[in-house]
């Protein structure tokens, strides 16, 4: 087998807050083959993003660090770089797409400059052949009459064609690695499907690999192959989408599918409650010895409270339960 494109071991990230030491990440590892489509998915607060975050070595020092571990990509280690291997790594081998367009565009470029400045910095091209390329992005993204669009500023577009703007960002220079944190975050539904066809249709065509973040396990099951499920900064559950999906080992990844609604063919006079799980993430300063997710979990014992589970399983899945086998 070829090794894999992108690879964390035992990735930690810290903060520190004035009620202690926040643990971020603790101890996440996962890999991420060239062309293929990981998911990482889970509550807000539960890691996601700050581990997008530190693959692009973009956490915020101080108050936080990076306290240990490995991220290779093509087998270079990312947390030894220098700032000036990074600054060559980011848009051009590794681009991120963020949550909130609005806030990632600038509102007083235009998107074609904004998407031509990617590409002048990374590829050395002349302003012409920027703007020429900007206009090549924005097509691929499916904004129509790109010609006219690269001169229009973000608050002149939709939350839709942002989003398709940060994506062509992102794809600009041909990254072999795109990071997507919540890309349909605040749109509608029909938006939302044509955003993720447009990543699987770009994935196919370019052969790009995409790490999607997302707390929607509908959005998971349609677009990775594989997927990673955090709760308060640790993997608890990761393996292909279909066995996932179809036999979740761990009671956190069981709610978060349970907690998908589903529209009933011919609804029924009483209709059946949208699941919950219960409680919230707990604070990262108060984890304590046992599993994080014990006060929120049914089936919790004694040693679930008392100690924290392993992630144990071999290569296809993996989790983090004193109890799965039951």
């Amino acid at each position: 087998m070829s090794a894999p494109l992108l690879e964390l071991s035992d990735v930690e990230v810290e903060f520190r807050t004035r009620d202690g030491i926040a643990r971020v990440l603790n101890r996440v590892g996962f890999s991420l083959s060239s062309g293929s489509t990981l998911g990482i998915v889970g509550e807000s607060g539960c890691g996601k993003s700050m581990t997008a975050l530190t693959i692009m070595r973009l956490v915020p020092q101080p108050p936080g660090r990076i306290a240990g571990g490995i991220i290779r990509l093509d087998g270079e280690n990312l947390l030894t770089a220098t700032e000036a291997r990074m600054r060559e790594i980011r848009g051009n081998e590794v681009s991120m797409v963020f949550q909130e367009p609005m806030t990632s565009l600038n509102p007083v470029f235009s998107v074609g400059n904004q998407i031509a400045e990617t590409v002048r910095l990374h590829q050395g091209l002349s302003k012409r052949e920027a703007l020429d390329r900007a206009v090549e992005m924005l097509a691929a993204v499916g904004i129509p009459v790109p010609e006219r669009r690269i001169a229009e500023y973000p608050h002149q577009l939709s939350g839709g064609m942002r989003q398709r703007v940060m994506i062509a960002i992102g794809l600009a220079c041909g990254p072999r690695l795109l990071i997507a944190d919540e890309p349909t975050t605040a749109l509608d539904v029909t938006v939302q499907a044509q955003i993720f066809d447009l990543l699987i249709d770009l994935k196919e065509r370019t052969g790009t690999s995409i790490i999607l973040i997302t707390h929607d396990m509908g959005a998971i099951a349609e677009m990775a192959e594989r997927v990673v499920v955090m709760y308060a900064g640790r993997i608890v559950e990761e393996g292909p989408v279909e066995v996932i999906l179809g036999d979740p080992l761990h009671p956190y990844t069981r709610g978060l599918i349970n907690c998908v609604p589903h529209l009933e063919e011919r609804p029924s006079p009483e209709r059946r409650p949208l699941t919950e799980i219960a409680g919230m993430v707990p604070a990262l300063t108060a984890l304590g010895r046992g599993c994080a997710f014990a006060p929120r979990c049914n089936h919790a014992t004694a040693l679930c409270r008392e100690q924290a589970p392993p992630l144990e399983g071999g290569d296809e899945h993996r989790v983090a339960c004193w109890l799965h086998e039951r």
